[in-house]
């Protein structure tokens, strides 16, 4: 138990939105103030936790969370996260990333959509409609990074020599 020094009281205390709703579909700016590595709950898998402060143009202050399978028994699954990793990575301009802690502080737009109201088939439990995060782009609406690949592409075949028309016997 901690002593807080003072009373407070609800009645003098300001009152909240109370305003859970998703914010509608959209780009928005953010900044990644969260990013750590968790396991699965099944202890099969790793994903990288993710989250993101709105910081505009609207909802600024809004927070959103978003997981990226990096580790998955699901090749599927790892795919598709290991593809969201790197949209992630060319949105912040990163080449190669080894620790989470890179993430941090990095600015960018996200592209949100609504996931609806669900139903847990296994638990039974309801989850209201949320964000989910469905796309990166560059900060302020910059293109997303360019990866050169390291080997350059095979020179053209050489177009056969034809001799001008002047030049034909």
């Amino acid at each position: 138990m901690a002593n807080l020094g003072q009373t407070y009281d609800a009645d003098s205390l300001p009152t909240g939105t109370g305003s859970y709703e998703p914010l509608p579909e959209g780009m928005y700016d953010a900044r990644i103030t969260e990013a750590g590595l968790q396991t699965t709950a099944a202890g099969t898998g790793r994903y990288i936790k993710l989250r993101f402060d709105i910081l505009g143009p609207t909802g600024a202050g809004r927070v959103v969370f978003t997981n990226l399978n990096v580790e998955n028994p699901s090749a599927k699954a790892e795919e598709i996260g290991r593809q969201q990793l790197g949209d992630l990575m060319r949105a912040l301009g990163l080449k190669k990333v080894n620790d989470t802690d890179q993430l941090l502080n990095g600015q960018l737009q996200v592209k949100l959509g609504i996931r609806p109201e669900r139903t847990d088939p296994v638990n039974g439990r309801t989850y209201a409609a949320s964000n989910e995060v469905r796309g990166y782009k560059g900060y302020g609406g910059a293109p997303a990074l360019a990866v050169v690949n390291a080997k350059a592409p095979a020179p053209a075949p050489a177009a056969p020599r034809i001799a001008p028309p002047w030049a034909k016997k």
